[in-house]
């Protein structure tokens, strides 16, 4: 009798449960990664995604900070035209943004203002000099917008985020959310930034975040997933073709 050529199911079933491995390790990746804060409540409209800005520190010596990214608060505060506390989403408009800060041995700070001076948002990056690493340690907000009861005014010192090397930009084209405080969260966009040992007005080579290196992962394993089934099907049809020559016998 003929032998049968069909594939294994045991095959499909192991590059099946390596796919939805690599799926779920990206799940985990995206929700829970160890510098990114949760995002808060859903905010009562959405302005889309922000547009990416280019902000720039310059001292005596030079460009001392660089910066790219998009930018988008989330800001609870108590409202005037609803007579109620609110969390509204906002996006940072480049084009009417002012940036400024300062560069020292082992700390640098962007400060962002926008919207006519009524929105300041500042940066503070802190740099190790035994570890040569930096991190962004501070933020403060301070809004005054026409339909707040009262200025919003956040600040955090012990922040733990945008990790980098000295001499290295901070790259993570993934979305962020940055929690600062109760009233404040902030949403990242494709970020770049270098606060130290800048050479000229270029970045220095990107160390990219947790989450991009997670999202190239997953076309690798799912690629090496069906290489590995191609090979599986490819043995079982030569073994098939085997098996079904020495089926048959000479009467």
């Amino acid at each position: 009798m003929k032998q049968s050529n069909s594939i294994p199911s045991w095959c499909v079933g192991v590059t099946i449960q390596l796919i939805l491995a690599a799926v779920l390790h990206q799940g985990f990746a995206t929700v829970a990664p160890p510098t990114t804060a949760q995002t808060t409540a859903a905010p009562h409209k959405d302005p889309g995604r922000p547009e990416k800005g280019n902000y720039l520190v310059k001292n005596i010596n030079g460009t001392c900070l660089l910066a790219s990214m998009g930018l988008q608060l989330n800001i609870t505060f108590n409202s005037v035209s609803q007579n109620k506390t609110v969390q509204d989403v906002m996006n940072l408009r480049p084009n009417m943004t002012k940036s400024s800060g300062s560069c020292d041995t082992d700390s640098a700070s962007l400060q962002l203002l926008t919207d006519a001076d009524k929105i300041n948002l500042t940066f503070f990056f802190t740099l190790n000099s035994t570890s040569r690493k930096y991190h962004l340690s501070e933020v403060s907000l301070s809004a005054a917008l026409p339909d707040m009861k009262e200025p919003v005014v956040a600040h955090n010192r012990s922040l733990d985020y945008l990790r980098g090397t000295y001499g290295y930009s901070y790259m993570c084209r993934e979305e962020q959310t940055l929690n600062v405080a109760e009233d404040l969260s902030i949403n990242t966009f494709q970020v770049q930034v270098q606060p130290f040992g800048l050479t000229g007005d270029q970045f220095g080579a990107a160390e990219e975040c947790q989450l991009d290196e997670d999202d190239m992962l997953i076309p690798i394993i799912v690629g090496a997933a069906l290489a590995g089934l191609v090979l599986i099907v490819l043995l079982a049809y030569l073994i098939g073709r085997k098996r079904s020559h020495a089926g048959y016998q000479t009467i």
